[in-house]
């Protein structure tokens, strides 16, 4: 499995997937139709709004509606032979800091019918040296208390529990873990 920069050659085996049920988003699964949207409007615009260093593609919506500033960032396709699922990677130039609305430096998401064959650990352990190109000292991803798939991705690379904390209103107040990984 490898890490690809999306491209239009992976796009329809991506589009597929979406058109599957599965999302790139774990938090808004409407996500999935709007990609989709996205795609037949303009398939070399939405692959390059994947890479957006400059957050420059506008607001992002959260799950309770609002709209707040996009951060920089880009996602990166899980591949081996095929469309395994997505990562994405976000920061503020010049701190680790987040802001609130935002969970983590890091999300992924694995299609189901590639989970368990270790392809997220790898994503991520493939990830982590461009996170560092940054200037990062660490990265913070979260996770909900059940989904003990995720957090032993995160402890498989190194990652160490920070604490248990309440995500708030704009996320359903349910309660996750925080955890930071060392750059």
């Amino acid at each position: 499995m490898k890490l690809v920069v999306p491209a239009l050659e992976y796009l329809d085996a991506y589009a597929d997937a979406l058109r599957r049920g599965w999302s790139p988003d774990n938090v808004r699964l409407e996500a999935a139709p709007e990609e989709l949207a996205k795609i037949a409007a303009d398939r070399a615009s939405f692959v390059a709004s994947l890479d957006d260093r400059e957050a420059k593609s506008g607001p992002i919506i959260l799950p309770d509606g609002t709209q707040v500033p996009r951060l920089p960032g880009y996602r990166r396709w899980l591949w081996d032979g095929e469309f395994c699922g997505s990562i994405n990677f976000r920061w503020q130039p010049g701190t680790a800091a987040l802001p609130p609305y935002t969970l983590g430096h890091i999300g992924y998401a694995v299609v189901p019918w590639k989970r368990g064959l270790g392809h997220a650990t790898r994503a991520l352990a493939l990830l982590l040296p461009e996170a560092r190109k940054e200037g990062l000292p660490y990265v913070e991803l979260t996770t909900d208390l059940d989904n003990l798939p995720s957090q032993k991705v995160i402890t498989a690379n190194g990652g160490v529990l920070v604490k248990r904390f309440n995500k708030g209103p704009v996320y359903g107040n349910k309660e996750a873990l925080l955890f930071r990984i060392d750059l």
